[in-house]
């Protein structure tokens, strides 16, 4: 019976260091004791960064641009300049005008106006002081009498929009800040504004 006791012993010894041996040997973390593990490790420092940018590479070395739509880009190395021709290839073509924008606030449409509706025209003044969530309006000496009831206007995406008392939209115009064009709500009546 001793030696069973002592083969079951030996035998759970030799696991018992085996496992721990293991562990570490085949990949698994090795054990450690509270005592060998630091109270507070040191703390890792951020990698710092830059701002991210991007640009298109440069062309090989003695290679030209590739033609855009059967064009070189005019201001690019190997371009033409406008007006100038490349073998095989037409003139190329200067830039066309940019369209007029649109205005890009109500401040640019602040100020007195002339209307001209059907049946004659008038004063309308557009301020730039609050009126709830809008901002004031009047006209004077109009023959509309939507035109006439006038308290209120604001610009949204590119158009003036007139209120009349009572909230209803008088008018819509569209145009730059020196003339607008449009309609009377109600009536459909052509109406437009002149500084």
């Amino acid at each position: 019976m001793r030696s069973s006791l002592w083969i079951v012993t030996a035998t759970v010894a030799a696991a018992l260091s085996l496992g721990a041996c293991s562990s570490a040997r085949f990949g698994g973390a090795p054990i450690r004791s509270a005592a060998a593990a630091p109270a507070n490790p040191p703390p890792v420092e951020a990698v710092p960064s830059g701002p991210v940018t991007s640009a298109p590479l440069p062309p090989l070395e003695g290679q030209p641009l590739p033609p855009v739509a059967g064009a070189p880009m005019s201001g690019m190395p190997g371009a033409a300049a406008p007006g100038t021709e490349v073998a095989g290839l037409p003139p190329a073509a200067a830039p066309a005008p940019a369209a007029t924008p649109a205005p890009a606030s109500r401040t640019a449409m602040v100020g007195n106006w002339t209307a001209t509706v059907a049946g004659g025209s008038c004063k309308v003044q557009l301020t730039s002081s609050p009126s709830l969530d809008l901002y004031r309006a009047s006209a004077t000496g109009c023959p509309s009498q939507d035109l006439s009831r006038i308290y209120a206007w604001d610009y949204r995406d590119g158009e003036v929009y007139l209120y009349q008392t009572g909230g209803a939209v008088a008018a819509r115009l569209r145009g730059s800040p020196g003339s607008l064009s449009g309609v009377l709500a109600k009536s459909g009546a052509p109406i437009s504004l002149s500084r």
